[in-house]
C-alpha cells in the first residue's frame, strides 16, 4: 500500500512509535518504583494506598489500552483497503484514558502540596464550581471528539473555516445510515462535530471567567481560571 516510502520515511514514524512507547514505560517506572519505596516505608496514609493502587491500576490499563489501539492498524480490514489506521473508537479510548491519567495524578498532587481554602459555601460559589464541572466535561468531550478527527483523517476534508467548503452546514453531514453512525464514522460529521464542540469549549471557559470576576475568589483560584481562559484561546 506504501511502495513508495523511502526507508528514511519508514525510520521515522518507526522512532515515532518506538520513542512513543519507551516513552510510556519510563513513565509507568516514574510512577510505580516511588510509589512502591513510599509503600514500604509506610509513609502512606490507608486512603491514600487505595489511591495509589488505582493510579497504579490507571497506568498498566493505559499501556494496554494503547498495545490494543494499535494492534486494530495490523488487522486486515474487508471493507477499507486505501491506507492501513488504527481504530478510532480505540485512538479515543486511549487518549481518553491518558486524561483521566493525568487528570488524577495533577489532582492528587495538587491536594497533598497544597492546603484547601476553607471558603464559605455561598450560592454563587457553589453555581462557579458546578460551572467548572460542566465546562471540564465538555473540554474533555472536546478533546475525544479530536481524537476521532485524528482517526480517520478527518481534517483533510474541509480546510476552511468558519465556513466549510462553501456552505456552513456541509451536503454530506448525514450522507451515512443509520443516522447515528454519522457520528462516529462520516470524516464531514467528525470534523463539524469538532468545530461546534471547540467553539463551544471557547465560549464556556469565556464564560466561567467573566462569572469568576464577580466572585470573591482566593489569588491562587484567579490565576487557575485566567490561566484557564489564557490556554483556551491559544488552543
Amino acid at each position: 500500500l506504501n511502495h513508495d516510502m523511502t526507508l528514511g520515511e519508514f525510520k521515522f514514524i518507526w522512532y515515532m512509535e518506538y520513542s512513543h512507547r519507551m516513552w510510556g514505560r519510563v513513565v509507568g517506572l516514574a510512577y510505580i518504583l516511588p510509589a512502591a519505596y513510599f509503600w514500604g516505608k509506610g509513609w502512606l496514609s490507608r486512603p491514600m494506598k487505595g489511591c495509589v493502587l488505582a493510579l497504579c491500576g490507571l497506568v498498566c490499563f493505559q499501556g494496554l489500552l494503547g498495545w490494543y489501539m494499535v494492534k486494530s492498524g495490523l488487522e486486515e480490514k474487508p471493507e477499507s483497503h486505501d491506507i492501513p489506521r488504527v481504530s478510532q473508537y480505540r485512538l479515543a479510548a486511549h487518549l481518553g484514558s491518558a486524561l483521566i491519567l493525568y487528570s488524577v495524578s495533577l489532582w492528587t498532587g495538587l491536594s497533598l502540596l497544597l492546603p484547601r481554602h476553607q471558603l464559605p459555601e455561598t450560592h454563587q460559589l457553589l453555581r462557579l464550581r458546578q460551572f467548572a464541572h460542566g465546562t471540564t466535561a465538555l473540554i474533555f468531550l472536546t478533546a475525544l471528539s479530536g481524537a476521532f478527527v485524528a482517526g480517520l483523517d478527518a481534517g483533510l476534508v474541509y480546510n476552511s473555516f468558519p465556513k466549510m467548503g462553501e456552505r456552513w452546514i456541509p451536503d454530506d453531514l448525514l450522507a451515512f445510515s443509520p443516522v447515528l453512525r454519522n457520528i462516529f464514522e462520516n470524516p464531514t460529521t467528525v470534523q463539524f462535530d469538532h468545530r461546534i464542540l471547540g467553539i463551544t469549549s471557547v465560549t464556556a471557559v469565556t464564560m466561567l471567567y467573566l462569572f469568576s470576576r464577580k466572585i470573591p475568589l482566593p489569588r491562587r483560584t484567579r490565576i487557575a481560571v485566567t490561566s484557564l481562559l489564557a490556554v483556551a484561546y491559544m488552543q
